[in-house]
């Protein structure tokens, strides 16, 4: 049954059935045959997947992501985050990072921060000279730190799923993150100075001062959203509602870039997001629920504590398969099924569950702008108007970068764990 459960998964992935209906009818499939449990089950444990109240926070983190795209805030930030670094070599390259970074502390999405940012930056970067797909490439990568970055949809995902706080792995993504960044603007400035890109006339304080005053309602939303949840105001779910009323107080009223013909449009487009993501929940909580009741995670753990002596070794084999699996499915289903298969063996060797969380979230955000299903891909080629071919070949050294830092992470837990407490 093991064999079926896992096998017809992959075959129907590799047919491209949606993630959302491969898992589901793999797990029906297997208790038919298997005799596992009445087929009643299956529904019954779709809807306890996602009735969960930690999981509003995604549907309202989504929407609160849209709302600061169209409410100007985004732009804002941009603006912003050239006074900071626009000047220096590779600036708009850097600038696309920065505010990512930014945007990824407010709307823990890291499709939504592709789109936001990349709506302003990508043109703008092709227009100046770096090329379509380096731009495209660019920012793909830099949206992924819309998932490492706190607050993170999959990062509430795993605290479920793993029974930890959200608020100790959201603490856990900020020195992680920071890497991730640095690496990123290294390589910017390293790529502009190869391309001999022109550097523009050094920003005055007057214009950071002026463009930070525009953007101040955006920069206190990371430490509103963020600052309660640690504060033990808000919990991350009432944190997400906070920010959807932020950002609607602030776009709508404040910026008034927000008319209100478009809110039904963003929440439309947010109610289809969102069910996506928590259809995958509902199918990929049945499917584990399968795993368990076939004990693969006791097989498995078996099999690799008599097989590998070193959690350093194990950590490496974990890295290489998530890397592959980031390549084929999306986060949030990976972290599902993966995690009760390799949390425990990952608990045997002594490391610690809100570690070993960022290095899952960290593998499967680099899954987000690799080939061949890698969402920030499609979103920034559709905006660069290039094909994935062109942009898949641009992000290989983002990929190289990515994969450094992850050794990095993986092998200094202090970086994780430093600010939790643990």
């Amino acid at each position: 049954m093991i064999a079926l459960l896992f096998g017809l998964l992959l075959l129907l992935l590799l047919i491209g059935v949606p993630v959302t209906f491969a898992l589901g009818l793999a797990a029906v499939v297997t208790i038919w045959q298997g005799d596992i449990m009445p087929l009643l089950i299956a529904p019954q444990e779709m809807i306890r997947s996602v009735n969960s109240f930690p999981l509003l926070a995604i549907p309202f983190f989504i929407l609160a992501g849209n709302l600061m795209q169209a409410g100007g805030i985004s732009k804002r930030l941009v603006d912003f985050s050239k006074t900071l670094v626009g000047s220096t070599t590779g600036g708009l390259a850097m600038v696309a990072i920065v505010t990512s970074a930014f945007f990824a502390a407010i709307s823990g999405s890291g499709a939504a921060t592709t789109a936001a940012v990349g709506a302003i930056l990508i043109p703008a970067m092709a227009a100046q000279g770096y090329g379509k797909p380096f731009a495209a490439a660019n920012q793909a990568a830099a949206g992924a730190l819309g998932v490492i970055i706190p607050p993170s949809i999959p990062m509430i995902l795993y605290a479920i799923s793993a029974n930890q706080s959200v608020g100790d792995m959201f603490m856990a993504g900020f020195l992680p993150g920071l890497v991730v960044v640095v690496s990123l603007l290294i390589y910017a400035r390293i790529h502009a100075s190869n391309l001999h890109m022109p550097v523009e006339e050094p920003t005055s304080v007057g214009s950071v001062v002026s463009a930070g005053r525009s953007a101040i309602l955006a920069l206190l939303m990371p430490t509103l959203i963020l600052g309660g949840i640690y504060g033990g105001i808000v919990t991350p779910t009432e944190a997400a509602v906070v920010a959807v009323v932020y950002s609607l107080l602030v776009g709508g009223i404040i910026y008034r870039e927000l008319p209100l013909r478009e809110i039904p449009l963003i929440m439309r487009d947010s109610a289809i997001t969102s069910a996506v993501v928590l259809s995958i929940i509902a199918a990929a909580g049945l499917y584990g629920r399968i795993i368990l009741s076939l004990q693969v995670p006791t097989v498995i753990s078996e099999y690799v504590i008599g097989a590998i002596d070193s959690a350093w070794m194990f950590i490496i084999l974990v890295n290489l398969l998530l890397l592959v699996v980031g390549m084929f499915l999306e986060a949030a289903a990976a972290i599902l099924i993966f995690t009760p298969i390799l949390l425990p063996i990952a608990l045997s060797f002594g490391i610690d569950p809100v570690h070993f969380g960022v290095i899952m979230v960290v593998n499967l955000a680099m899954g987000m702008f690799t080939p061949p299903v890698g969402l920030n891909l499609f979103i920034a080629s559709q905006i660069a108007g290039i094909g994935i071919p062109q942009i898949a070949r641009a992000v290989v050294p983002f990929v190289i970068i990515l994969l450094v830092d992850l050794a990095i992470i993986s092998f200094l837990p202090w970086l994780s764990l430093v600010f939790t407490g643990r």
